[in-house]
């Protein structure tokens, strides 16, 4: 198997993983100095190091925005890579806690080190995350 292939392997156990809610796997899916960054202004933007913060920080504060009984889904679109190198796309699809739809298309970067994420950099629409997800000052339907 190729690093490419082995690279791959790694951003698709960590999507499946992500799919069933498996937070065990999640955090053993990273490096202990991973770091995750978004940019933007929204309240989880900036860089989260480690699993615990990557998990127990940016990814509860986003998932706390949801609505807990209706299903978070994620719609992969592709994935690509090269060597130590991934980009996963995908559209999230799930509820807000206000019960508003909450449909956003991601770019993920994952690079990947000794078989685990060392680094991610996410990139999604963070006006439209604003605005449905943390009340922005633009706050619509949309």
């Amino acid at each position: 198997m190729s690093d490419t292939d082995r690279s791959r392997a790694v951003v698709s156990d960590y999507i499946a993983s992500l799919q069933k809610g498996d937070i065990d796997a999640l955090r053993a899916s990273f490096t202990p100095d991973a770091t995750w960054s978004l940019r933007g202004d929204l309240p989880v933007s900036g860089t989260w190091t480690g699993p615990a913060e990557i998990l127990d920080g940016f990814l509860a504060a986003m998932v706390d925005r949801l609505d807990p009984t209706k299903p978070l889904t994620q719609e992969v679109r592709g994935i690509v890579a090269d060597g130590d190198t991934v980009v996963a796309e995908w559209t999230s699809h799930a509820t807000t806690r206000d019960g508003r739809p909450y449909e956003n298309d991601y770019a993920v970067v994952f690079v990947i080190r000794d078989g685990r994420i060392a680094a991610v950099r996410e990139y999604f629409d963070t006006g439209y995350a604003r605005r449905v997800l943390f009340g922005g000052p633009e706050d619509d339907q949309s």
